[in-house]
């Protein structure tokens, strides 16, 4: 049970298939050679989930803040990043540039192997600890995982900036606005009797159209300074409805011209309506 037992086997796995493929000739065998790769990828994946463990059992209030994983895209939040990072920094350590420009696969080429560097020492320093004190963390264990944990987050805030566009602050807040929104809008469809708390609760598929169509009529009437001001110009309202910009107007004009009575039946008739 314990993490550095478990990290000392992880570790011996991926040094064994790492030798595996420095013995094969992957002209004369590709399919062996891929599957070794596929193996290699599987067993980092688990040497760094447990390295993972041990950090937050380990330094758990030392750690490197991870605020700007919320400017990431959401389809490149997924379990395997991590695994992503490593492999993307041996890619550019070997000046292979699969998803970045050259200029940028350049630039990040000291940062991939300062990681690179840092992950072989946290390696040797857990080995060592676990054929000694495999129960403990002493300070200068805990100096390598710190120095590991900070150079990836850097190096992993830096690839996906040069691979993707990442979030503003502002457009983060405006994402922020829309949270807020949708929120009150809940709140006002509950209030009028629109929807229900047990409909809610019960996690209604019909709620996935219903509420972000009440959100458009509460953001052009009801909050019209919200995240939805058409006072704003296109670039300022989040990217979500900026495409919309021009539609949306229309609507707002259509929606000023309904009495109390008929605005009531059109927001009743999309809670049903498919």
């Amino acid at each position: 049970p314990r993490l550095l037992s478990q990290f000392f086997f992880a570790d011996e796995r991926v040094t064994r298939v790492v030798a595996e493929i420095n013995g094969l000739d992957a002209e004369l065998d590709p399919q062996q050679y891929l599957v070794l790769l596929n193996q290699l990828h599987l067993s980092q994946a688990h040497l760094l989930a447990i390295l993972e463990r041990i950090m937050e059992e380990c330094i758990p209030t030392q750690r490197h803040s991870r605020d700007y994983l919320v400017k990431f895209p959401e389809e490149l939040l997924v379990d395997n990043l991590g695994n992503h990072m490593l492999f993307a920094a041996e890619c550019l350590l070997a000046g292979t540039f699969l998803e970045v420009e050259e200029a940028d696969g350049v630039q990040l080429r000291p940062q991939a192997r300062n990681l690179l560097c840092s992950l072989e020492l946290v390696r040797t320093v857990l080995r060592e600890q676990s054929l000694s004190q495999p129960s403990s963390y002493p300070e200068p264990v805990r100096a390598v995982l710190v120095q590991f944990d900070r150079l990836f987050a850097e190096f992993e805030l830096s690839y996906v900036s040069s691979l993707v566009a990442v979030k503003s602050p502002e457009e983060i807040y405006r994402q922020q606005e829309i949270i807020v929104l949708f929120c009150e809008t809940v709140e006002r469809a509950l209030r009028l009797g629109y929807l229900t708390q047990e409909m809610i609760d019960g996690y209604e598929p019909l709620l996935m159209f219903t509420i972000p169509r009440l959100a458009i009529i509460s953001g052009l009437l009801i909050y019209p300074e919200g995240p939805l001001s058409l006072e704003r110009s296109p670039e300022q309202i989040s990217r979500v409805f900026s495409p919309f910009y021009n539609l949306l107007k229309k609507i707002r004009d259509l929606l000023r011209v309904l009495s109390e009575e008929e605005l009531c039946l059109l927001e009743r008739s999309l809670c049903t309506a498919e």
